[in-house]
């Protein structure tokens, strides 16, 4: 078979076995960007926290008592010591120096990255649903013309 989108006729003519490979096929596509998107989403509002930790950040004065924090849970005391210049998180353990605009820029950029992969995403997997949707009624309709009527 071709590969790209599948036609309405070419459904009709597959096998109830082939109907059945391509639909689950088609179901792990589905779920695989489903689980993108979730990805996606979290990646996105963790960029949001951070964009608003800057804008709070920006907001203290220089010396201000602060909570740092270690991990999720733990937080130790500390003073804020330059509030013009951050270290942002560029991915896989590395921390780069940046200004207050050029951290928020950063957050900015990530995000709108984000969202246009998220849309992207969102339509693809919309287009793998229905194809799926349309393999399990065709899928029906040719079990129901197989079985016996009673």
């Amino acid at each position: 078979m071709a590969s790209g989108p599948i036609r309405l006729s070419e459904m009709m003519n597959m096998s109830i076995d082939q109907l059945r490979s391509i639909k689950e096929q088609t179901d792990l596509e589905v779920n695989l960007l489903q689980d993108s998107l979730t990805k996606i989403r979290t990646a996105a509002s963790r960029l949001e926290v951070a964009n608003a930790a800057l804008q709070d950040l920006s907001l203290r004065p220089q010396g201000k008592k602060i909570l740092v924090p270690l991990t999720a849970s733990l937080y130790v005391p500390g003073y804020l010591d330059d509030a013009d210049n951050v270290l942002v998180d560029v991915g896989t353990g590395y921390f780069v120096e940046k200004t207050m605009a050029e951290g928020n820029d950063y957050c900015e950029r990530k995000t709108s990255l984000l969202k246009s992969n998220f849309d992207e995403l969102l339509e693809m997997a919309n287009k793998k649903k229905s194809i799926a949707d349309e393999l399990g009624r065709i899928l029906k309709a040719k079990l129901r013309q197989m079985s016996p009527s009673t």
